[in-house]
């Protein structure tokens, strides 16, 4: 089966009818789609996502600058949500670090992050990491907090950092951009599978730049997976089937 570990339908939705993109996973061959939360709108939004439709899985999480606009108290409260749905979800997500701008929030946004750390540890669930220009100071809390399952995101990090998400037997994702990207390129080539997974981050990356991304056109990441590693497409399918049952399936 063909799995997307990363992407925004919520967001999806409101490009065209929900359905659609539902229907071109279905045809496509992608039997799970793991859905991100981002809010607490969001999170609410792809839990219902999942009961409706069973490709669908859900993961919660505040994306940190989403959690930037939520008081300690309102952070703490939706902890309590994840918590209390903690078997309707398959891991933690979209957590983590983004220190493209306001520099006198990322020490917030480390203190946030060390809770989704520790609720994953207490809920036994995967993390799935943003990491933008905070590449290493992720790497260094996931490790220092003793992070086990990580599937670091959309990975934009130095080769050195790659490597030791790697050591660290963590996960990163192939994105449909690795169309055009050299980047994710070097990390499909040179990394093992058994550290990869693929993703759409739909809408967003689509493989031809185009707008919107969507869950069937994970297809092309595992495609360009396939070519890269000179295996077939059926052995790059196999392997990450299994990633995804020893990291999402409790």
């Amino acid at each position: 089966m063909f799995i997307d570990v990363h992407c925004h339908l919520d967001f999806c939705e409101k490009e065209k009818a929900l359905g659609m993109f539902i229907g071109g996973a279905r045809a496509a061959g992608v039997a799970a789609i793991i859905a991100q939360g981002v809010n607490p709108e969001s999170n609410r939004r792809v839990l219902e996502l999942a009961r409706q439709t069973r490709e669908v899985k859900a993961a919660l999480g505040l994306y940190p600058i989403d959690a930037l606009q939520l008081t300690d108290g309102e952070i703490d409260k939706e902890l309590d949500f994840i918590r209390e749905k903690k078997d309707k979800i398959v891991a933690l997500g979209e957590v983590g670090l983004d220190f493209k701008e306001d520099e006198k929030e990322h020490e917030r946004q480390i203190g946030i992050f060390k809770k989704f750390i520790a609720l994953a540890h207490e809920l036994g669930k995967t993390l799935i990491v943003h990491s933008r220009k905070a590449e290493e100071v992720c790497i260094e809390l996931l490790q220092e907090q003793k992070a086990e399952r990580v599937v670091m995101h959309c990975f934009s990090g130095k080769w050195k950092l790659v490597e030791r998400v790697v050591a660290n037997d963590w996960f990163v994702t192939i994105p449909t951009s690795v169309i055009s990207s050299e980047h994710f390129q070097r990390i499909a080539r040179e990394i093992p599978l058994k550290n990869l997974f693929c993703e759409t981050d739909a809408p967003y990356l689509h493989p031809d730049k185009g707008w919107p991304n969507e869950p069937s056109l994970v297809v092309r990441a595992y495609q360009k997976l396939s070519e890269i590693k000179g295996i077939p497409l059926e052995d790059v399918k196999a392997m990450l089937a299994r990633n995804y049952e020893r990291v999402f399936v409790n």
